[in-house]
């Protein structure tokens, strides 16, 4: 077993109707006022308002920010920035899917050492603590509020640029199921393949260690367990609260093993297309699990049998079965079969394949990968 390490930096607090216990963490950071990071879409549906009148009735002031993009942008952030330096603010809350999370971060790290985003792309570049941040999600997806990364679009380049440090993790993490039960479908189904992914990928990465895989295997079996019933019915508390705990222990998992091919060729989609980072996940999964199926060391038998919704794998199991088995995920839960589907066109490819390649995390992808596998990849999923 080769060595290795871990740190978890925060406390995390789950409970349906947690939300409620925000002025408690509030109150632990010192903070008297507060800078809201969401977007117009949570603010349409009432649960900015919500959070402003849990943290107004506490008696802390507070200023909101909504102006997010949902694949957030550099302008994103120096917008934010400034407004949270204007505010006098000393805590940011972080409410929402990544954008709002990776946004929150940024501006934190911007608010405390100045510069922009590029100036810190890549691993471990913040100089120290960054602004405090309070991460309080309303998707079973992304991880963020425990992940050490915030991911920013260059308008200019189309490219997602990777801001990587530990001094990125959120302070606090509040998960309350309740704020994912009125989630449409779609996102319940994107987000969650998103989630499954993180999972999977921090479990088949090179970085992985006995820690990554405990986290990773448990967060398969809840997603695996009630994705399907979560979509279904979001209202389903049950299948919420195991969806919620599975989307946090997949992003704990990732935080440290990072991910693979799946995540490095999804950002040029969501880039250069505007794709939803979960579909374009989704859609990409089935052809890279099938080119990596050349390492497996056994893995995908488990990953099978939490993916399969009871029915489990016996000795002639075959990658392929597993291949099989996430095609029929993405079509119960109403996910393209292809990108084109989702308006990828061929003329991009040679872009997409460059920014894929410049993502570290094609170097922790358990098989080795050129340039000329992504394009095959990206064409297979056309």
């Amino acid at each position: 077993m080769k060595d290795f390490s871990f740190t978890i930096p925060q406390d995390v607090i789950f409970g349906s109707g947690s939300f409620g216990r925000l002025p408690e963490l509030l109150a632990k950071a010192n903070c008297k006022h507060v800078f809201l990071v969401s977007d117009p879409g949570l603010k349409k549906v009432g649960l900015v308002d919500q959070a402003v009148k849990i943290i107004s009735d506490a008696g802390f002031q507070y200023t909101e920010f909504l102006d997010l993009q949902p694949n957030p942008t550099v302008h994103n952030v120096k917008e934010c920035t400034k407004n949270f330096k204007a505010s006098g603010a000393e805590t940011i809350i972080a409410l929402g899917g990544g954008g709002p999370m990776d946004v929150a971060k940024a501006a934190g790290l911007l608010a405390a050492y100045g510069g922009t985003v590029i100036d810190y792309v890549g691993v471990e570049k913040v100089p120290g603590p960054v602004v405090p941040v309070i991460a309080i999600p309303t998707t079973a997806g992304t991880g963020s509020e425990v992940t050490a990364s915030a991911v920013i679009t260059d308008s200019d380049t189309n490219f997602k640029m990777t801001v990587i440090s530990h001094y990125l993790i959120p302070d606090y993490a509040l998960l309350d199921p309740k704020l994912i039960m009125t989630l449409p479908a779609s996102i319940a189904a994107a987000c969650g393949v998103d989630a499954f992914i993180h999972a999977m990928e921090a479990y088949l990465s090179k970085l992985g260690n006995p820690f990554t895989d405990a986290m990773a295997e448990k967060a398969m079996e809840l997603i695996g367990k009630n994705i399907r019933q979560f979509v279904a019915s979001r209202d389903n508390e049950e299948a919420a609260c195991n969806m919620m705990v599975g989307s946090n222990l997949a992003g704990v998992a990732f935080a440290s093993a990072l991910l693979g091919n799946i995540h490095a060729m999804s950002h040029p989609v969501s880039g250069f297309f505007g794709v939803a980072h979960g579909v374009a996940n989704a859609i990409l999964m089935p052809a890279i699990v099938e080119f990596n199926a050349l390492a497996d060391n056994g893995r995908y038998r488990r990953i099978y049998d939490y993916i399969t919704n009871g029915k489990k794998s016996d000795e002639s199991f075959t990658p392929d079965l597993l291949v099989e088995a996430l095609q029929k995920l993405n079509a119960d839960l109403g996910i393209p079969a292809c990108l084109s589907a989702v308006g990828v066109t061929e003329d991009k490819l040679p872009d997409m394949v460059a920014d894929a390649m410049k993502s570290g995390n094609i170097l922790r992808n358990p098989r080795q990968t050129t340039s000329k596998d992504v394009e095959m990849l990206y064409r297979k999923a056309l």
